[in-house]
């Protein structure tokens, strides 16, 4: 156990070394070349890079409208997961692709534990409750909604793989 150890040592300080040596080329190519050091490293300098440079901010918001659509379209499948939802949006205060954009960016949160409760209160705001059946449903919504928030994100990550993939 004590020779793995040293050895996985002995294998970063070697690795800490090789990056060590190879800033000190770079300054001495700086110093040596000046600014045209650069086409040294760096393969493409001359090419079209600055004017592409926003571009992959249209290739996230096509990626977000997709995982959007996907979203929308599980919650007008016949998933019992699905229908349980749509249940929860019956009184129509909020259609079914507003629902998919506020999930998507629950999807969004890194902390899993924060993105379940994200997704929570998404399906919160669905709930109309009348004043009589508010304090006696309270709990038991609490912890519905809990479970259902559960459900869907696992049903996310069974049929969204490529959507965890980009998170």
């Amino acid at each position: 156990m004590v020779k793995e150890t040293s050895s996985e040592g002995q294998v970063r300080f070697t690795t800490f070394l090789q990056h060590l040596e190879e800033a000190r080329q770079l300054q001495l190519d700086w110093m040596t070349y000046g600014i045209d050091c650069v086409d040294l490293y760096v393969e493409d300098v001359d090419g079209d890079w600055l004017e592409k440079w926003g571009e992959e901010g249209e290739d996230e918001e096509v990626q977000r409208q997709k995982i959007v659509a996907a979203i929308a379209g599980f919650l007008e499948s016949n998933d019992w997961v699905a229908v349980r939802i749509r249940k929860q949006f019956n009184d129509e205060s909020k259609s079914l692709a507003e629902v998919a954009i506020e999930l998507e960016k629950c999807l969004s949160i890194l902390e899993p534990h924060e993105r379940l409760f994200a997704v929570k209160k998404v399906l919160a705001d669905g709930i109309k409750t009348t004043d009589n059946d508010l304090y006696a449903g309270l709990e038991y919504n609490d912890f519905e909604l809990l479970d259902l928030a559960e459900e869907l994100l696992e049903k996310f990550a069974e049929n969204f793989r490529w959507v965890y993939g980009s998170n």
